[in-house]
């Protein structure tokens, strides 16, 4: 047996999130119908972090144990021919047997990506948030530098989040805005960049809401501290829109040999 990992780059917006279920309108449904066309018998994956229903990925990555010998472009064209145009396996690589495509991450990255705007998006409608009052660049990375380091993040977590424990560690959160710095007001996009050991069920979209109110001012950056320590769902912000958060992928040690991004990231703003 040959165990293989895949980078897969997909739009959330059409599907039931990564994981599969009977309905087969998932990326995992999807990804391992085309593997066992291209197969020609049954692949089953497993991936390093699971998205959302509406949630994007530029690189998630899946690994499988296969019988065959084929090379690793012929993984991603086979497997390619078989997807919808939406989902698309980026690269392909053999991988050591003790590979594991979630348990060998050290970290996990995601990006959300608002837009700032008094009119509603349009051809990136479903690929971006929108909030149409101007943010507080520096109120909302005050807010977000509360969050930093190892806590506890239930007021963060999902009441059906399936994590054995609500202590992460969240390594990085970096704020820019693309377009119009010189005007607070002007249309622009925002980009928050996040980086942890693990992530809770809805965390980033809720701690987005956090942020959102921050940014908007009605709340103080302080406020995130409160809501952190307060260990409950309740003191949060509500759960923003899953329409422009993207699963960057996960980090891996080096010694794997994996690619750490794919062309997406150079197109995503």
């Amino acid at each position: 047996m040959t165990r293989v990992a895949l980078g897969v780059s997909y739009s959330g917006q059409g599907y039931n999130g990564w994981q599969s279920q009977p309905s087969g309108n998932t990326i995992q449904d999807k990804l391992e119908a085309a593997l066992s066309r291209f197969a020609a018998q049954p692949v089953h994956t497993l991936c390093a972090g699971r998205t959302d229903a509406g949630v994007h990925g530029l690189m998630q990555v899946v690994h499988f144990d296969t019988p065959l010998n084929r090379t690793p472009s012929s993984w991603v064209r086979g497997t390619n021919t078989f997807l919808p145009t939406d989902i698309a396996v980026q690269w392909a690589r053999p991988v050591p047997d003790g590979f594991h495509a979630r348990a060998s991450a050290v970290a996990r990255r995601y990006a959300y990506v608002l837009l700032q705007s008094p009119v509603r998006p349009s051809v990136d409608a479903g690929r971006v948030g929108w909030v149409f009052q101007p943010l507080d660049h520096g109120a909302m990375q005050q807010a977000a530098d509360h969050l930093l380091g190892e806590h506890d993040f239930t007021s963060f977590r999902a009441s059906a989040c399936q994590a054995h424990t609500p202590v992460k560690t969240l390594h990085r959160i970096t704020i820019t805005r693309r377009g119009a710095d010189a005007v607070a007001q002007a249309p622009c996009y925002w980009r928050f960049e996040f980086e942890a050991n693990a992530f809770l069920h809805h965390m980033i979209r809720n701690i987005m809401g956090c942020l959102i109110a921050v940014g908007q001012g009605s709340r103080p950056p302080a406020w995130m501290a409160q809501v952190l320590a307060a260990r409950s769902r309740d003191a949060a912000a509500p759960t923003f829109s899953p329409d422009g958060l993207y699963f960057l992928g996960p980090v891996y040690d080096a010694a794997w040999g994996l690619p750490d991004r794919t062309p997406a990231y150079d197109w995503l703003p």
